[in-house]
């Protein structure tokens, strides 16, 4: 390993050196003549703060901003006081410092944020958030790059319930394309006011910036973690797409008189075969019947009569000829198809417009209602 290679396990020996006050040299370290002696001088603060200049004049990448703001602070403060190190005393710090690099075998995050960062997706989420709220776990690092990567639903609820010029400044602070679509689902008075006050952002201190996503990453870092990847609306419209039509129609219904609103989300979640002309684009049909058996779509087809006859008719028409005209014989020679048969095919044949959707190989036209 040579003094420049650097990753984030340098940052260790750094922060153990800026957060000491004294430098015991090691004796097998110690080199000769007056490099020697100048080096002994030296603190562990002043020879981290000379690897830094070092390795920030060539070019080198480091994560400083994961060290505590005290430790930053006193950093800068040790690179403001340094002026002059002759060559034979920095070969000597560096010397000492890859020493110490080479002899760390495993670092540790020394934090509980941090340690828990680490395990993130090895250890339950409940879990997590206990081990936050016992240790009192206050955020480190940049709080908008937490922000930024939770759940954007976290943050619609934040933009429409926090003060507008909140609001105003995590608008600003998100990528556009996610700012753009959050502005997107506010209501119109909402939208507006939140738009003209990220215009009065510009006056905006750095510090209260920070401030503000600090607090804003405290409030939702706060709030339980979700048992449940999907929301409810989701989880029922995908229990009901997998349900027969009778048992679908009478949850519906009664989900009409406990929860219009709710009934009517569901009702937008759930994809059924009668959908299939107004959500499929007609070149995307010939993905879908590709992996569905052809005994398989030719039931469907079969079943799909009286209502379902336009999905019939929209499928044939979307695929190719030779193949509408080998699959209408096969029809012709079917016959008649049990209810329980044909609906148990259409099912088929929804499940694959939900796979090829979810691996974002097809997308399905919105809702004229969304």
């Amino acid at each position: 390993m040579t003094a420049l290679d650097t990753d984030q396990t340098d940052i260790v020996p750094m922060k153990a050196a800026l957060s000491s006050t004294d430098f015991v040299p090691s004796k097998d370290m110690a080199p000769p003549g007056r490099a020697a002696a100048v080096t002994r001088l030296l603190t562990r603060k002043q020879k981290a703060a000379i690897i830094v200049r070092l390795l920030l004049a060539e070019g080198a990448v480091l994560s400083l901003q994961d060290l505590p703001e005290a430790l930053q602070a006193e950093l800068i403060r040790q690179m403001s006081d340094l002026r002059y190190v002759d060559r034979a005393t920095l070969k000597s710090v560096i010397e000492e410092f890859v020493h110490e690099i080479e002899d760390i075998g495993l670092a540790f995050p020394g934090d509980i944020e941090t340690t828990l960062s680490i395990l993130d997706g090895a250890i339950s989420p409940s879990t997590a958030a206990r081990m936050r709220k016992m240790a009192g776990v206050r955020l480190t690092g940049d709080p908008w790059a937490t922000i930024a990567a939770l759940d954007p639903a976290l943050l619609l609820d934040v933009l429409e319930t926090e003060s507008t010029e909140i609001a105003a400044v995590l608008l600003s602070k998100l990528k556009v394309s996610v700012a753009a679509d959050l502005l997107g689902q506010l209501p119109g008075p909402r939208a507006r006011k939140v738009a003209y006050a990220v215009s009065q952002t510009g006056a905006i201190a750095p510090d209260v910036v920070e401030r503000i996503g600090r607090s804003l990453a405290d409030q939702l870092g706060a709030r339980p973690p979700r048992a449940f990847d999907d929301g409810p609306v989701e989880r029922v419209g995908a229990i009901l797409n997998a349900s027969p039509a009778a048992t679908r129609d009478d949850v519906l219904d009664g989900l009409d008189q406990d929860d219009t609103a709710f009934a009517t989300a569901v009702r937008k979640a759930i994809f059924t075969f009668a959908d299939i002309p107004t959500r499929i684009t007609p070149t995307d049909i010939p993905k879908i019947t590709r992996d569905v058996d052809q005994a398989v779509l030719v039931t469907a087809l079969v079943a799909a009569t009286d209502d379902l006859a336009p999905v019939a008719d929209f499928i044939l028409g979307a695929i190719s000829k030779r193949m509408s005209e080998q699959i209408r014989e096969e029809m012709a020679e079917r016959g008649p198809v049990k209810p329980k048969d044909g609906e148990a095919a259409m099912s088929a044949i929804v499940a694959q417009i939900r796979a090829l959707e979810a691996a974002q190989e097809i997308a399905l036209i919105p809702d004229d209602d969304d």
